[in-house]
């Protein structure tokens, strides 16, 4: 099952502002945390962000933003400092990973690489998602998520069966999954399921991969069944994620996401989420979850389309010109010598 707009249909676009006044961001100078926070402030709305570092925020954000924009000093693995951050607020999002964001970390660097958000076990993931939906739990039901987790493409298929394996090796055998370093899509699975069964309304994205050398403002293609393989920009991502908070069509919907370069985005995203299905309903079949898979591989990036060749570190590009990737051959990648191996706290 897939969803995308063809960009014409004749919409009216409900601002964000009108839905919520205040939205809470976890991760709020990151990468991809940080491209929200601005997507929220070009909207009008305002903007609690959630940092370890404040200083380095207000070096981020340029003092115009000030009377929209608090940054918060937030331990992220603190249930008590999420809960008092969020007050006030009408939503969160969470962006947040729990490793070192440190320029010169070797983290980051691998972090670029793999282009998806990495967190450790008994990371900040595992307090924060269930801090915020005890946060939200009890506020006024509009229909709207109240929490929404940018998780990752891929969280599900290390626990994929032999047999799915092999019938899906386009997007079981990429190399985040094949490697897998820490287990960090296992964590982000768990994490994304504690969301679900909190109660609270939510809504859960996972992007492909992130890239911010490709096109930004393209078309988003989205999909159930944890199939999809691709490209994405980091702004379209922010853009997505913030889009879902007027959107009641994405409250109790877990998605993945890339987009196709050289189709306009669209002017809103309800007519390509009310064609998912909402998790309550329960997984997409085995047949739907085929169809899928075999319509998104014929849009993966490059001439090869081939991911299941990729290694860790090489770029589509790169394979369909015979080049060496970052880490090295295929099969010989040692991703997790690229970065500290995670604390327990």
């Amino acid at each position: 099952i897939f969803a995308a707009t063809t960009g014409s249909e004749p919409v009216a676009r409900i601002e964000t502002r009108d839905l919520v006044s205040k939205v809470a961001v976890a991760g709020a100078t990151g990468r991809t945390g940080s491209l929200v926070v601005r997507e929220l402030l070009a909207r009008g709305v305002g903007v609690v962000g959630m940092v370890r570092d404040v200083e380095k925020g207000r070096e981020m954000f340029p003092a115009s933003d000030g009377d929209r924009l608090a940054l918060v000093e937030c331990d992220l693995g603190s249930e008590e400092e999420i809960v008092a951050a969020v007050g006030g607020c009408d939503a969160a999002i969470w962006c947040a990973t729990g490793f070192s964001d440190a320029p010169s970390s070797p983290l980051v660097q691998l972090k670029k690489l793999l282009g998806i958000a990495l967190a450790p076990k008994k990371s900040i993931d595992c307090v924060g998602i269930p801090a915020l939906a005890k946060a939200f739990a009890h506020g006024n039901s509009n229909g709207l998520p109240k929490v929404i987790m940018l998780s990752s493409a891929g969280v599900t298929r290390p626990s994929w069966s032999e047999e799915k394996k092999q019938m899906f090796p386009g997007s079981a055998e990429i190399p985040i999954v094949r490697l897998n370093p820490f287990g960090i899509l296992d964590i982000k699975a768990e994490s994304e399921e504690n969301l679900r069964q909190s109660g609270v309304e939510y809504c859960i994205f996972r992007p492909a991969g992130l890239n911010d050398k490709w096109p930004a403002k393209s078309r988003p293609v989205f999909s159930q069944g944890d199939v999809a393989v691709g490209r994405i920009h980091r702004a379209d991502v922010a853009t997505i994620l913030v889009d879902c908070l007027a959107e009641p069509e994405a409250a109790g919907k877990t998605f993945e996401g890339f987009s196709l370069a050289g189709y306009l985005a669209p002017r809103t995203l309800g007519t390509p989420l009310a064609r998912l299905r909402r998790d309550a309903d329960g997984p997409p079949g085995n047949d739907a979850v085929a169809a899928t898979y075999v319509a998104l591989q014929q849009l993966v990036p490059g001439e090869t389309q081939d991911p299941a060749a990729l290694a860790m570190g090489q770029t589509y590009e790169q394979l369909d010109r015979d080049e060496v990737g970052r880490l090295g051959e295929r099969g010989k990648e040692d991703a997790e010598a690229a970065a500290p191996r995670p604390s327990s706290s």
